[in-house]
């Protein structure tokens, strides 16, 4: 903690220090996902680490870049079955032109024969909703 109890270094009028890793974590998220949340609205520290970690220090680093570090974290989550937060992922790749529509459905064909069939549906069907929102009328 610093002097004024909070987690990260602060500047003045209680600013966030561009390079701390929370300034960092919040504009990696925003960078990646086209949102972020801020640790001091929510309880607990979950999201702080989430942020400060995950988001500040492990996605910052250069060797790897977005769209690389995407497809496995879309691999992961589709490995274990959470085909809510793979639609998240699909979507942000989209988003950021990171994958075509048509690598988002090949990505599905390459996971299905690595995590099985049974996962591999509710991953396509993330990819399919996905793909479908983006070729709704604006207005429906």
């Amino acid at each position: 903690m610093d002097e004024a109890g909070g987690t990260g270094p602060a500047g003045p009028a209680g600013e966030e220090d561009p390079g701390s890793p929370r300034a960092r974590g919040i504009a990696k998220m925003q960078e990646v996902y086209g949102f972020s949340v801020d640790p001091a609205t929510i309880p607990g520290p979950y999201v702080e680490f989430t942020v400060d970690h995950l988001f500040g220090e492990v996605w910052t680093r250069s060797d790897l870049d977005i769209r690389d570090r995407r497809l496995m974290t879309i691999g992961v989550l589709a490995a274990l079955g959470q085909s809510q937060l793979v639609e998240i992922q699909f979507q942000s790749a989209l988003d950021r032109d990171e994958l075509t529509e048509d690598q988002v459905r090949e990505t599905v064909v390459h996971l299905a024969h690595y995590i099985g069939w049974p996962l591999s549906t509710g991953v396509n069907e993330a990819a399919e909703k996905v793909i479908a929102r983006r070729h709704r009328p604006a207005d429906a």
